[in-house]
């Protein structure tokens, strides 16, 4: 049976999490404590996620390759690629992410500990905490105080009134639900998690309607939910 390894705090796993969903792919789910070295041993992999096994036992790991591909892993499916979104729109998109992926990075540091599988677990919190120390060379409490400035150069950088204005006229990104609004959804619902920090009502709108349409609470993974 076709199952998602994955940690609550990775909105990389979110993503073909909310496309599985929409696709209403029977799958097994496995969220992970971020210090279980023992799963990923087991599977014989890198400790990395999403880790999504296929029926026949292959593992993909790459979030993007998983979403390009879902409608062929998964045919049969209501389609999220096939008619709906064309290479050269998820390339634009993809080197859009990877242009802002330091800056949303930075911003996810002081978010992951509000999750399940960190935030609920003193050894993982410890860990989670060194990796982001060693990382950053700030605590995650100093750039939780960081992240007005942080949310300001992402803003500037992805021009998010003009795209939330975008998303409310035409509902999904390409006009139709798409694999690029499992990325935008998944991407940037975590942001508004941080204290003070308001996405545009149009985006909070957009992402609500994304996670309805794959029947999937955003929500869910966070300690206060």
């Amino acid at each position: 049976m076709t199952a998602l390894y994955h940690f609550w705090s990775s909105p990389q796993a979110q993503r073909v999490r909310l496309a599985l969903n929409y696709k209403q792919v029977d799958y097994e789910d496995h969220p992970l404590a971020y210090d279980d070295d023992e799963t990923f041993f087991e599977l014989g992999i890198a400790r990395t996620v999403p880790a999504l096994r296929l029926d026949d036992g292959t593992i993909l790991t790459d979030s993007a390759d998983i979403l390009w591909r879902i409608d062929e892993l998964f045919p049969g499916t209501p389609p999220l690629v096939r008619g709906r979104i064309d290479e050269g729109a998820w390339q634009a998109l993809l080197e859009w992410r990877q242009r802002v992926d330091h800056v949303i990075e930075r911003l996810y540091a002081p978010i992951r500990p509000g999750y399940h599988g960190i935030g609920d677990d003193a050894a993982a919190l410890a860990a989670y905490k060194g990796e982001v120390q060693q990382r950053y060379q700030m605590s995650v409490e100093e750039l939780a105080n960081d992240r007005y400035d942080g949310y300001g150069q992402l803003d500037r950088m992805t021009q998010l009134k003009p795209l939330s204005r975008h998303l409310a006229q035409k509902r999904f990104y390409m006009g139709e639900i798409s694999i690029a609004d499992m990325l935008l959804c998944a991407d940037l619902y975590p942001v508004q998690v941080l204290d003070g920090i308001s996405l545009p009502i149009d985006l909070m709108y957009y992402l609500s309607r994304v996670g309805e349409a794959c029947h999937v609470s955003l929500e869910e993974g966070l300690l206060a939910s």
